[in-house]
Order: structure tokens, then C-alpha cells, then sequence
């Protein structure tokens, strides 16, 4: 049998990212020293600018190096 809901959640939390990752840890470090802003030129000609959805090339990057990265750091231990 359906019941509804009498009470309801109404508190948020907001929490950033950057508080829940210490400040020494190896991926700070890459965004620290790595800049990855040349990839958006390099990649230009592959993208067309009135067609499709807009989209994030770098971070699209970011997420396939630093994965392959990780998995690197994590089995080289």
C-alpha cells in the first residue's frame, strides 16, 4: 500500500572538492605543475564551432591522463 512521505529532508551541506583533498597529495601536484591549456589548440581543428554540444577537451584529457597515471602510481607500489 502507498504511503506518502510525511516528513522531508531540508538541510543541505555544501562541501568543495578541494577541502576533501590534502594539499600534498600527487594530484595537486599535477594540477600545480602541469599546464594542460595547450591541449584546446592542439585539438581546434577536430571541433566544430556551430555544430553538436559544447565540450571540454582538456578536461576530457585530464581525466584519461590522470587515470592512466594513477593506475601507473598505484601498480608501480
Amino acid at each position: 500500500m502507498f504511503k506518502p512521505k510525511r516528513e522531508s529532508q531540508n538541510e543541505a551541506e555544501f562541501v568543495f572538492i578541494d577541502d576533501l583533498v590534502p594539499e600534498d597529495h600527487l594530484l595537486k601536484k599535477v594540477d600545480k605543475y602541469i599546464d594542460f591549456s595547450f591541449i584546446g589548440e592542439e585539438v581546434r581543428p577536430y571541433y566544430s564551432e556551430n555544430n553538436g554540444r559544447p565540450s571540454d577537451p582538456i578536461q576530457l584529457f585530464k581525466m584519461m591522463f590522470i587515470g592512466t597515471f594513477m593506475a601507473y602510481v598505484l601498480n608501480a607500489n
